[in-house]
């Protein structure tokens, strides 16, 4: 059986997307682009001035790459009227557009997604996640219809008999710190919808705690049967539930005992943590007691696809990332 990223990567192949790496100097960011368009897996644009690109890496072939430098793009005049046009409310002037957009190869980047030009965006390998993430929510918006971005990861468990096959998102274990109510509701809602199209399988999400339906009294189990109340009502036809815990969400004979009848005991594969720390802390154990695969974070509720990147990130993480996101963006 293919694994989840050999699958998202088939995937990817078959309805081919643009990305675009603004991180064009990094050699990761370099190594990925040459496994990306030999597999091609993805069409890969990169920002800046082609023969200083070139000659960061001159043992790869990067010829099928597309370049763009803000000096001779002959589109730079358009791109910079439009996101002024994007930021006037906030009182953004064309040379404050200009000065941005040059300087800042992200803003540029998230402008090629906003104007069609490229499908999704991923960086993050020497930026922060705020470095990444501002420039998207000021030019492409949240998603209609979502109030949060948030982010997620998929976990692959090699021989794991519980989730899809192993498969499973944790969420969030990126970004919201410490949701509220209708932050956590959302987060579990929009993380169904991830599982669906990047698994291509039915979620089952768990709203996840230290008790496991009323077990334990704690204004932080309060939050959780709260935000399981609202998801509920945002997403009736979601198999959705909570209080749980991580035994009870995933092991099919603790569910049977500590939630008997209940129809996500023991069958969850979207595990929705009370808060970063411990969404953080899961993962993490997952990744490295359990040797599972971690791809992510993977970003949930922008308009068009942009990933952000861990700085300790490889080559082989890039590219798994850019598959992800081309499989969003289709």
């Amino acid at each position: 059986m293919p694994s989840f990223l050999e699958t998202i990567k088939s995937r990817a192949k078959a309805d081919r997307k643009t990305i675009v790496l603004p991180e064009s100097y990094e050699r990761r960011t370099l190594d990925a682009t040459a496994a990306l368009l030999k597999e091609e897996i993805a069409d890969i644009v990169l920002i800046g001035k082609k023969e200083e690109i070139l000659a960061k890496a001159p043992d790869l072939d990067l010829s099928k790459a597309t370049f763009i430098d803000p000096d001779s793009y002959e589109k730079m005049d358009e791109m910079i009227e439009k996101f002024a046009e994007l930021r006037k409310s906030k009182g953004m002037t064309v040379e404050e557009a200009r000065k941005i957009l040059f300087g800042d190869a992200q803003y540029l980047a998230c402008m090629l997604v906003k104007e069609g030009l490229a499908d999704g965006m991923v960086s993050g390998a020497v930026h922060a996640t705020a470095d990444t993430l501002r420039p998207a929510l000021q030019i492409l918006k949240t998603k209609p219809g979502t109030k949060l971005v948030s982010a997620f990861f998929v976990i692959a468990v090699p021989d794991c008999e519980y989730g899809a096959n192993g498969v499973f998102i944790f969420a969030d274990s990126g970004l919201v710190q410490n949701p509220n109510t209708e932050e956590l509701a959302a987060i579990a809602v929009s993380s169904a919808g991830s599982f669906k199209q990047l698994v291509q399988a039915e979620p089952i999400v768990a709203l996840l705690s230290h008790s496991t339906k009323g077990s334990a009294k704690h204004a932080d189990v309060d939050k959780v049967v709260q935000a399981t109340a609202i998801a509920k009502s945002l997403a009736p036809d979601i198999k959705l539930d909570g209080e749980f815990q991580l035994d009870a969400a995933i092991v099919p004979s603790v569910g049977k005992s500590k939630a008997p009848g209940n129809p996500v005991a023991g069958t969850a594969n979207v595990l929705v943590f009370p808060d970063l720390d411990a969404g953080n802390i899961g993962y993490k154990l997952a990744q490295r007691l359990a040797k599972a695969e971690a791809y992510g974070p993977i970003t949930q509720g922008i308009a068009k696809p942009v990933n952000d990147l861990s700085r300790g990130c490889s080559a082989e993480d890039i590219v798994g990332v850019a598959a992800i996101t081309a499989v969003q963006a289709q």
